[in-house]
């Protein structure tokens, strides 16, 4: 039942988060004069973090439920499995988030 419900609030996140990221970058590409505000949320490093950890936990437990679905029965040990391949993976890609160099 948590999968469930983390997977619709997490789908909602990620139009809320992806919205802000397109809405931004709009007024950062078309304007003469770059808005503060946007630029300051553009580059929010809580608002990558947030949107890393959500598509990765979303994507990984929609495979989870696909292969539910596929006649895998065991579902607490698909939901243990994806959950710690869901913080690797995050933790992955949030080191190198804050590592890399450009």
């Amino acid at each position: 039942m948590f999968v469930w419900i983390f997977h619709r609030i997490s789908g909602l996140l990620l139009i809320l988060l992806l919205g802000i990221k397109f809405f931004t970058s709009f007024f950062l590409m078309t304007k003469e004069q770059k808005p503060d505000w946007a630029l300051a949320l553009h580059v929010n490093p809580l608002t990558d973090v947030l949107l890393i950890i959500v598509a990765v936990f979303h994507a990984f437990y929609g495979l989870r439920t696909i292969l539910y679905d596929l006649g895998i029965k065991k579902e607490k040990a698909l939901f243990w499995i994806f959950t710690i391949l869901a913080t690797l993976c995050c933790a992955g890609l949030i080191f190198i988030y804050f590592t890399r160099k450009y």
